[in-house]
Order: C-alpha cells, then sequence, then structure tokens
C-alpha cells in the first residue's frame, strides 16, 4: 500500500513559496546588478511553482510536467524574455496561493505514521532484529 500521502500537508506552501519568493529575488539583483540572470535557476523555480500547485490541488508530487516542457525549455535557453517569465510567476504564485487556500491536505504530515513507517523500513533493512 501507498504511503506517499502521509508526508504531504499544507507545509508545503510555506516550503517552496518561501525558497520560490527568496530565489526570484535574487534573480532579481542579479538581473538589476549585472544585466544577466542564470536562466536554468528561473526555469527551475517556475518548475517548483507548478509542482506545488500540483501537490497542493491533487495531493501528489508530479515527477513530470510534461505539459509546461516547451516553455520551460524556453526559459532555461533564454528564449522567453523576463518580463514574460515574471508574468507567469506571478499568475503561477496567484494559483498556488488559491489552491493553498482550498487544498485538502492536512496541516502537517502525519509524523507518527512516517515514523512507524520508518523504524518498519529500518528495521527490514537489517533483518527483523528488533522485532
Amino acid at each position: 500500500m501507498a504511503k506517499r500521502d502521509i508526508f504531504l500537508s499544507k507545509l508545503v506552501y510555506q516550503t517552496y513559496n518561501g525558497y520560490v519568493m527568496s530565489q526570484f529575488k535574487k534573480l532579481e539583483q542579479d538581473l538589476r546588478a549585472s544585466g544577466q540572470i542564470k536562466w536554468k535557476h528561473a526555469m527551475h523555480l517556475i518548475r517548483l511553482l507548478l509542482e506545488g500547485i500540483t501537490i497542493l490541488k491533487d495531493g501528489y508530487v508530479p515527477v513530470r510536467v510534461s505539459e509546461h516542457r516547451d516553455a520551460l525549455l524556453s526559459i532555461r535557453d533564454g528564449n522567453m524574455k523576463w518580463d514574460e517569465i515574471n508574468t507567469w510567476r506571478l499568475s503561477l504564485h496567484r494559483t498556488f496561493e488559491e489552491s493553498f487556500e482550498n487544498t485538502k491536505l492536512p496541516d502537517d504530515p502525519d509524523y507518527t505514521e512516517a515514523n512507524r513507517l520508518l523504524v518498519q523500513a529500518r528495521r527490514s533493512t537489517i533483518g527483523g532484529i528488533g522485532t
């Protein structure tokens, strides 16, 4: 039986949002200071927003974001203008916030079940010692 859901919670919003916001500020500082940004990093930040939205809406971590592949590669390759990226980012942030407000995920992960699963996994890897 899959136990992925015991690890997911509303904390996804705080974790993803805090990181993405701080990193976009750094990218904007780089752009102002040097006129350049790390395009691959910008792509990954957009991908994280897309992931976060899916987690909050659908309750799973997407491995692929295929429907956005071309746009993400365009960012990575420096073919999308910063204004377009920033507009998309702001739109994704609004969707991320709405997804957080409407998520059915619990406030916190199921720490008790996660710990039980971890102990069980550790015991099984050492041949059941202590069971």
